[in-house]
């Protein structure tokens, strides 16, 4: 299996499976003498975490770092950072009824497809427990972003048919982990718990958009043909488990809107500090960050396994009935959210260490 590894400079590689000894990661290109606050580290790994609440599955894991090497003293030392952390509540046995038999919407089809092998438990390296190393790194990548006065901070805006009034500033984001959903909206917070606890009920799953800023990136980040920074934030976050699109700026409504509404016009202070009036493009511009907020939305499919019969098939091509078992969230967006930060935290980080080369 190849692919493992994500960023150019900036470089985070990951292994483990669901059910497997543990999870980790390889993190190369991370500049000497960072200050590597594992306080910080943990508590970003305990904000996606399992059983922080009702709203999540029951799976009971501390999801306890251990660095193995690249830190001495506290400070990056320029080396490989490796990265543990065990698996310690997984009960493989709930796994036992999916060693022939395809789940809708999973991966185990196309799976055995391409490997002709596949491990069952869990979803194996597909699961969205793989994400726990996703997050260790880019905590790793956000204590680089701080050094650099760079915030990255995501929200849930939609749950189900439950959507946020308005879109929120980074500035107003301090207490989305006082709400069980992390969303900042109070009256639609309430309303995503009420949805989540009636589909726990209904043995159904729903999905959700999680809105993500980034505020204090400098202008000239990115690249203008093929690596342009709105699409490596595209395939960071459509590389996480359950991803179905992405849009940044005005996105989608874009194409609604005439040239005359959606261009940012440039305003200056005659003293070489420009600026503009609106931010549509979303902080890029031409595949390069302009200096604006980057605000992109990532949409996310609901959780394809359910607490309801469905017919499927087994490896054979026979016709069964699927009896779903283990535990598994209602919405796993509130959980993403870490996530989404992480995986634009690992981009901005990659792109700040390439921007180095860009000009004398």
């Amino acid at each position: 299996m190849s692919a493992n590894t994500f960023g150019t400079v900036f470089r985070l590689t990951t292994f483990g499976e669901s059910h497997g000894t543990a999870l980790g990661g390889i993190i190369d290109g991370c500049p000497a003498g960072l200050v590597i606050d594992m306080d910080f580290i943990q508590q970003e790994l305990n904000r996606r975490r399992p059983g922080q609440s009702e709203m999540t599955t029951p799976r009971d894991e501390s999801d306890t770092i251990e660095v193995l090497s690249g830190v001495f003293e506290g400070r990056s030392t320029g080396a490989p950072i490796a990265f543990e952390i065990r698996n310690r509540d997984h009960h493989s046995f709930d796994y036992d009824h999916l060693r022939t038999a395809y789940r809708p919407s999973h991966a185990d089809y196309t799976y055995d497809s391409k490997y002709g092998f596949r491990d069952y438990r869990g979803g194996g390296r597909s699961s969205a427990r793989e994400t726990l190393s996703r997050v260790a790194g880019g905590a790793v990548a956000k204590l680089l972003l701080q050094h650099y006065s760079i915030q990255v901070k995501a929200y849930v805006s939609s749950i189900g048919e439950v959507s946020v009034g308005n879109e929120f500033a980074i500035d107003q984001l301090g207490f989305i982990e006082d709400s069980p959903v992390r969303c900042p909206d109070r009256d639609a917070s309430a309303k995503m718990v009420e949805l989540i606890t009636r589909l726990k009920q209904e043995g159904d799953t729903c999905g959700g958009i999680i809105s993500c800023i980034i505020s204090g990136v400098p202008p000239g980040l990115g690249e203008p043909v093929f690596d342009k920074l709105q699409a490596d934030l595209a395939k960071a976050a459509m590389s996480i488990n359950t991803a179905k699109g992405f849009e940044y700026g005005e996105g989608f409504r874009a194409p609604s809107m005439r040239g005359s509404t959606h261009n940012d016009i440039f305003i200056g202070d005659g003293q070489g500090e420009i600026k503009t009036r609106t931010n549509h493009s979303g902080g890029i511009q031409g595949g390069i960050s302009n200096g604006n907020d980057i605000v992109f939305r990532v949409a996310f499919k609901p959780i394809a396994t359910i607490k309801q019969s469905q017919p499927s098939v087994n490896n054979k091509g026979e016709n069964i009935v699927l009896e779903a078992k283990g535990r598994h969230d209602v919405c796993v967006v509130p959980r993403a959210v870490p996530i989404v930060e992480a995986m634009a935290a690992l981009v901005i980080a990659d792109h700040l260490l390439r921007n180095r080369s860009s000009r004398v």
